[in-house]
């Protein structure tokens, strides 16, 4: 009997450690995917170099690698890709899941955030209609005016053209998502301000008395939606 129970729990040990690793590889690969397009960015800074100098790309991989880590990672990604049936690449999430926790801001905010800006599609090539200040390109939808001094505070090269890169339109709107709730110090004003801007927010103050707008409120509550579904799977 004693042979028998040795023999179950070795048998246990090894499936134990063989998801282990199979999780691993498949964070590996994803990881080797998202730093094939740093690369690619990379690349593209040094194409224009010639013509002006840019800051060098950086996209911070810092985080904890332990397997509880990476499983609550991962079920946070797979609960947007879920959540959007299929229109948010796994890839995205997985990077925007690390992204906004380096910055310490809740992933599901930022991914609320995108699907708002692109009526639920996620579409990295989205253009914006016609406003008075020009139009909103990619997946965060940021315009010319604003586009290039977020893309200064993250320390990326800009290019009109790389608004409508997945991972490059991300890590901008998780920095200027920090500037703002830095500036302000709640999600009311932060996301209020993301929408119609700095201007938009104080004169949304003046005619309401309050930063709570539509779009705030929305993406807030959503957000603590997708949070209790992930958590609880």
């Amino acid at each position: 009997m004693k042979l028998k129970h040795y023999g179950l729990f070795f048998i246990t040990i090894m499936l134990i450690v063989t998801a282990f690793i199979v999780n691993n590889v498949y964070y590996e690969q994803t990881i080797d995917e998202l730093e094939d397009e740093n690369d690619r960015l990379q690349e593209q800074q040094a194409d224009t170099s010639e013509k002006e100098p840019m800051q060098s790309v950086h996209l911070d991989w810092s985080t904890d690698f332990s397997y509880q880590s990476w499983e609550k990672i991962e079920q946070q990604a797979n609960n947007m890709v879920e959540d959007s049936n299929g229109e948010f690449d796994k890839s995205w999430a997985l990077f925007l899941v690390q992204k906004a926790k380096a910055y310490d801001i809740d992933p599901f905010i930022v991914y609320e955030l995108l699907k708002v800006e692109t009526g639920n599609t996620f579409d990295p090539k989205l253009v914006g209609p016609p406003t008075d200040y020009g139009r909103a390109y990619g997946m965060s939808q940021f315009m010319e005016n604003t586009a290039p001094w977020i893309a200064d505070m993250a320390n990326l090269p800009y290019e009109k053209e790389l608004l409508f890169n997945p991972t490059y339109s991300i890590q901008l709107s998780v920095v200027y998502l920090d500037h703002l709730y830095g500036k302000y110090g709640n999600w009311d004003e932060a996301l209020t301000a993301y929408h119609r801007g700095i201007g938009g927010l104080e004169q949304y103050q003046d005619e309401n008395g309050h930063a709570e707008s539509w779009y705030a409120v929305e993406i807030q509550e959503k957000a603590e939606q997708n949070r209790s579904v992930a958590y609880n799977n």
